[in-house]
């Protein structure tokens, strides 16, 4: 796991302060060591390459590993961030090809592969990555990215430079990056909390796609999807399971379980040891349960907090005592948590509204000395874990008898149930879905929607908003849908999931709040094969009265303690309406009130602001909006002020 770091000058050198600068900025992501190298082509034209790494060792702690790493043979050169977890086998395979290894890192691997096979190498890892290839012969930059995004990759390109890295901060740090927001990114923040890939908050910065490489040749950028969950071969999959008969059901459950179980015996792979995440839930008590039935006795991390009203110590404690795992519980205090709230903001490279929590849990158990951590994160996108499951079903129904209803009186009704509806966040959701069905990409969009188009606009208003702001937005929004319309109801919401809220929020959040600890954080329920799979099974099966995430469950078998199945339904839940109205309020109401005068004020509307934060103080919004302005005004003032 890694930080990295790259340019490229066409017709412009490649500043070594800027390199080493950049490089040094990741260096909470690899504190272990640090690598830069700058190459000059031999291809017609002057270009020349800066490639940087800080190194978090988890595989050949040795020098061996070290990056930037050269391949002699070829004259190639990689960067990489993440890590192959069947490169073992990988690696046995090019040796039967007669290609020969001097380190016995992942990193070289992926070099040698690339060398053999080039792009196509890509089908044949089971990991999270993204890593960039200087290819010597074909003069040309790959950079490509895992198939479920578990790892970020973003890029700027301009008239001189082309750049990327794992993080947007470290770009904005080489001063070759206007400072400038990005209206499409904007709204989308507005609208979910996070930013919608490609679109960052910064103008001119994108990130690469889940499942996609990257070519720069000659200043000329192409993009390539080499993996997506849903395709054609998936679909016929779904459908002609749809009517599998109870012996080929039960064959393709144990299929699913088997990968499942593959996944995290593989993700264990490390030179050092490897912990789990257990918060007592389903998905990190199946990945306990799971490594138990294999012989293995891991060492297990639970946050337990001193206030009892949001502590899951009891759920933990019980995983823990069934399976005998070495626990150890990590106590804290709500002023700790609140001491955290800062340097969690800071450590985003991109505002978002969730993440603290990631944040605390991190620190702690990167403290506890722990290097690698395997977490549940997943499990309710692809086990179909979400009421969204079920609601947004339900919203698609609404939706299709309520565009049967003539357009003159569908807009009388809606704004009628407005006047006399409760002044809150489910009945403004509810408004915007009669007023503008037609103008929303899916339910699912409004379930997951932070401000409706109606509060956005109120936000924005006066800010010279082009329309191509808001189609820019909404083209991720509709490019996803339109994959996933192929699917049944529950499979649709799961592929949403994943590719929208898991991807933009869940992920990127992991990523950047593990990492600022130098911490790696692994998703065994995110292994693209086992997520492919469970998409290919129809979505009735997913869902069963008195039972979450059935197929989890049975693939665990009788292992599970009762309690853990059938617990309330419950996330890593802190006090933020409590906060926001007690000790948090003072530093809120200032940053909120300063809006107008800063950066943030040439696109915001300051009264508007003011207005999210007296609707909450009065019952009529929810802590998380406030709260997203408020991340977004700390967010902006450290990283575009100067």
């Amino acid at each position: 796991m890694c930080g990295i770091f790259g340019m490229i000058g066409l017709n412009a050198r490649v500043p070594p302060e800027v390199l080493e600068r950049a490089t040094r900025s990741l260096a909470h992501r690899g504190p272990d060591d640090s690598g830069t190298v700058i190459l000059h082509d031999s291809a017609p034209g002057a270009v020349e390459i800066g490639l940087g790494n800080r190194r978090l060792a988890i595989l050949d702690l040795s020098r061996l590993g070290h990056q930037p790493m050269n391949d002699p043979t070829t004259g190639n050169w990689i960067v990489y961030n993440g890590e192959i977890y069947n490169f073992r086998e990988v690696r046995a395979r090019l040796e039967r090809e007669r290609v020969y290894f001097g380190s016995v890192s992942d990193t070289e691997v992926i070099l040698k592969a690339y060398a053999r096979w080039g792009e196509k190498c890509l089908h044949e890892f089971r990991g999270m990555f993204a890593f960039a290839i200087w290819d010597a012969q074909r003069h040309r930059l790959f950079v490509a990215r895992d198939p479920m995004g578990i790892k970020p990759l973003y890029y700027y390109r301009s008239d001189r430079y082309f750049m990327f890295s794992s993080e947007v901060r470290t770009l904005l740090g080489t001063g070759l990056v206007p400072r400038r927001i990005d209206p499409a990114g904007l709204v989308s923040y507005l609208s979910f909390g996070s930013l919608y890939d490609p679109n960052t908050l910064m103008e001119g910065v994108n990130a690469l796609a889940p499942g996609c490489f990257l070519t720069w040749q000659g200043g000329h950028v192409k993009q390539v999807q080499y993996w997506d969950l849903v395709d054609a071969e998936l679909v016929e999959s779904s459908h002609r399971n749809r009517d599998a008969g109870a012996v080929r059901r039960s064959e393709l459950e144990t299929q699913v379980a088997e990968v499942l179980d593959e996944s995290v015996r593989m993700q264990l792979v490390s030179d050092v040891p490897v912990g789990v995440f257990l918060s007592g839930g389903i998905d990190s008590s199946s990945l306990v349960g799971i490594l138990s039935r294999n012989g293995i006795r891991p060492s297990t991390f639970s946050i337990v907090f001193q206030e009892a009203d949001y502590s899951e110590a009891e759920y933990s404690r019980a995983v823990a005592q069934q399976f005998r795992t070495d626990h150890h519980e990590i106590t804290v205090s709500q002023s700790d948590f609140f001491a955290a709230i800062a340097p969690a903001i800071h450590a985003m490279t991109l505002p978002t509204i969730d993440g603290i929590n990631t944040y605390f849990v991190s620190e702690r158990t990167r403290a506890a000395g722990v290097k690698v951590a395997l977490s549940g994160l997943g499990g309710d996108e692809i086990f179909a874990g979400y009421s969204s499951f079920v609601t947004v079903p339900r919203m698609e129904r609404f939706a299709h008898m309520w565009r049967r209803i003539p357009g003159a009186l569908r807009n009388p009704l809606a704004s009628i149930f407005a006047a006399v509806a409760p002044s809150n966040d489910q009945s403004r959701k509810f408004t915007a879905l009669g007023h503008n069905g037609g103008a929303i990409v899916h339910p699912y969009f409004l379930s997951r929607m932070l401000f409706t188009p109606e509060q956005r606009c109120h936000l924005l208003d006066g800010m010279n908003m082009s329309s191509a702001a808001f189609q820019r937005a909404e083209e991720p929004l509709i490019e996803s849908m339109n994959r996933a319309m192929s699917l049944d109801p529950v499979n649709r919401v799961s592929y949403l999931e994943a590719r929208c809220y898991m991807l933009n929020t869940l992920l990127r959040d992991s990523d950047a709040m593990s990492m600022a600890h130098g911490l790696e954080v692994r998703v065994p329920l995110l292994d693209h094969q086992l997520a492919r799979r469970m998409l290919a099974l129809p979505g009735s099966w997913k869902l069963e009265k008195g039972t979450p995430k059935p197929l989890l469950v049975r693939a665990l078998g009788a292992q599970l303690p009762d309690k853990i199945v059938h617990r309330p339904k419950r996330g890593f839940t802190l006090p933020f309406e409590h906060w926001l109205r007690d000790e948090l309020r003072p530093v809120v109401e200032q940053a909120l009130s300063s809006i107008a005068d800063g950066t943030l004020g040439a696109v915001i509307s300051g009264p508007a602001a003011l207005g999210v934060w007296q609707d909450f103080l009065q019952g009529r919004t929810s802590w998380s909006r406030p709260w997203s302005l408020y991340v977004l005004q700390c967010w902006c003032q450290q990283h575009l002020s100067s």
